[in-house]
């Protein structure tokens, strides 16, 4: 798994039958000091991120392990939210304080 901003939406007006009602998100992802990094992919998203939210991103294989996502052509999957991240114990990230800036 990777740490990952969301930075915006994909829109494909034709994908593969199995990806209908699937939404795509364009993330970059984030190093462990909280910096983005010029690495950018687009990933599927089954939590209901946002633009601006740090999210985990599961890749390759470990993408389509979910029920909902087996079968799937799927390389990256948006499963989770963040709310904190500490490193060294020194906080890195706090939604709570991101959204108020």
């Amino acid at each position: 798994m990777q740490i990952a901003q969301v930075l915006g939406t994909v829109v494909c007006t034709y994908k593969d039958e199995s990806l209908r009602g699937t939404k795509f998100l364009l993330v970059q992802i984030v190093d462990e000091a909280g910096q983005l990094l010029p690495e950018y992919e687009v990933a599927a998203d089954c939590v209901g991120a946002g633009v601006g939210e740090w999210v985990l991103v599961s890749r390759g294989s470990a993408a389509r392990q979910t029920q909902q996502q087996a079968n799937r052509p799927l390389d990256a999957l948006v499963i989770g939210i963040i709310d904190t991240v500490s490193v060294a114990s020194k906080l890195v990230y706090n939604k709570r304080e991101a959204h108020l800036s």
